[in-house]
């Protein structure tokens, strides 16, 4: 088993699922996220369906989750009138939620006009783990192919930092679309908003 989950203190993989080291695959960063094709997430999940013969990756969000508040307070920031002068150079964690812009505004989208920053954020803990299961197929081939071939199950699920339960959101809800989608169309040097406008058009 491979798990994809969130650098936060508050959510180790090992304590979550109450394993000993060594029996799960562990690979972690700032929200889960794979907004930019993040290579070494990537190449390692990969090496662990490959080689170590992995047959489950699951990606873990958590509740509460910085990153996500992070990237809602930065997308709504970006829908107010932009002040004068030139942009300020983006930090690697600026970057990094400016990335996770689309899945904040999906979040937004789907809760409807009046909804809060934390209400947003919340959501979009959810959300993000569908992305980055989205990313994941779209980014590499080798592990489509084994989703494609049922050698691979892909599952998101979501930690509750409070109740320390964890709720498994199953696989993808457009899983045979997203295994339908040629590699050709996407191009992972793009931003996340980017991809997902490419991939709607290749649809």
């Amino acid at each position: 088993v491979a798990v994809l989950g969130c650098a936060d203190s508050r959510a180790p993989i090992e304590i979550v699922f109450d394993v000993k080291p060594g029996d799960v695959f562990v690979l972690r960063n700032a929200g889960n996220t794979l907004s930019h094709a993040e290579g070494s997430v990537v190449g390692s999940l990969e090496y662990c369906v490959g080689p170590l013969k992995a047959k489950l990756i699951v990606v873990l969000g958590h509740t509460k989750c910085g990153a996500m508040m992070g990237a809602t307070q930065t997308m709504l920031s970006a829908q107010k009138p932009a002040k004068d002068g030139a942009p300020a150079k983006q930090s690697a964690l600026e970057k990094l939620l400016s990335g996770l812009g689309p899945v904040a505004q999906q979040a937004q989208h789907e809760l409807g006009s009046g909804a809060s920053a934390d209400e947003i954020a919340a959501h979009v803990v959810k959300v993000n783990v569908f992305a980055g299961m989205e990313r994941l197929l779209i980014y590499s081939e080798p592990i489509r192919e084994k989703v494609r071939s049922g050698e691979v199950q892909l599952h998101g699920a979501v930690y509750d930092i409070t109740t320390g339960k964890v709720e498994f959101l199953g696989q993808h809800p457009r899983l045979p679309l997203i295994l339908g989608m040629q590699a050709g169309l996407i191009n992972t040097d793009k931003s996340l908003e980017a991809i997902a406008e490419s991939a709607a058009q290749g649809a």
